[in-house]
């Protein structure tokens, strides 16, 4: 399915873990179902968990994503999510960068001050436990921040600039590798990308959340044939989204960026959750008694139905 209402997108990831011993006690909590709302309908959503957990439930985090947590009190050797999906992802909505408020003014309305009312777009404006402050990444981002330039439009010559200057490679860093490592080596993955455009707005003091979730293979062919794959594909991915209030008042947007492929997020893109960084939303973490060392596999397939 492919018209004026969105497309169609299936996903499916499995996650496989092996340990070399035991597992006695085990408690996982995961992120893997998509989000139902801002462009996205949840049309099907399934999550099977091999053995069978003794006990299973969801609900919803303070940031309104939706999370699975389970248990398993029985010894095991390897354990197996695998979560299935059928998205409806609606083109975002027309947006001229030009008609965003000037940055200063968007730092501005987002300043603590005594009397002012709450903006709830402020708790992105802090540092977080994957984006620390660095000044190296503040002095990157500077030439950006021109006076009275329109916020959108830093987003996107920033959210340019990473894909321009840092070179995607899989498998370069792992989870924890420090940003400041990724801002000098000038490499990395779509996490490592995110967190960089993340603090680069931050730094300036906007607002930047950070969202995970999954890409089609490829985008849809153009008239001059099939389109190259997406950077990032066949694997979770993300990307970060900028708080953009408008010049003539009106309500304010979250302009999602994706700066491992330098674009505005459309229907190729389905969004899992929202953040401050990766560790808010990993897709699967957990708490384990016993099972020493572990060999992960990690597999996801994204398909356009239809």
């Amino acid at each position: 399915m492919n018209d004026s209402a969105g497309t169609v997108i299936e996903v499916e990831h499995l996650t496989h873990y092996r340990y070399a011993a035991p597992v006695e006690l085990a408690h996982h909590l995961a992120y893997l179902q998509p989000a139902d709302g801002d462009g996205q309908h949840l049309l099907e959503f399934r999550i099977d968990v091999d053995p069978e957990p003794t006990h299973h439930g969801d609900s919803i985090d303070a940031l309104g994503n939706r999370r699975t947590c389970f248990a398993l009190s029985r010894p095991h050797r390897a354990l197996e999510v695998h979560a299935r999906s059928r998205v409806l992802v609606a083109p975002p909505p027309g947006f001229d960068a030009g008609t965003s408020a000037p940055w200063e003014a968007v730092r501005e309305r987002l300043r603590y001050a005594a009397g002012r009312p709450y903006e709830a777009a402020n708790e992105f404006v802090h540092v977080s436990p994957y984006v620390p402050s660095l000044a190296a990444l503040r002095d990157w981002a500077r030439s950006a921040f021109t006076p009275a330039r329109p916020v959108a439009e830093v987003g996107l010559e920033l959210m340019a600039r990473v894909h321009e200057e840092f070179t995607y490679r899989s498998a370069s860093t792992e989870v924890d590798t420090p940003l400041a490592e990724v801002l000098a080596r000038r490499e990395g993955v779509c996490q490592d990308f995110a967190h960089l455009l993340i603090g680069a707005l931050r730094s300036m003091g906007l607002a930047a959340r950070y969202v995970s979730g999954y890409l089609e293979t490829a985008p849809p062919a153009t008239q001059d044939g099939a389109a190259a794959p997406w950077l990032g594909a066949d694997a979770s991915h993300a990307w970060a989204a900028l708080w953009c209030p408008m010049a003539d008042g009106g309500a304010p947007r979250w302009l999602e960026l994706d700066p491992t492929n330098n674009v505005v997020p459309s229907t190729g893109h389905v969004r899992l959750a929202v953040g401050r960084d990766y560790g808010d939303v990993t897709p699967l973490r957990g708490v384990i008694v016993g099972g020493a060392e572990h060999r992960l596999e990690v597999r996801v397939r994204t398909a356009r139905v239809g």
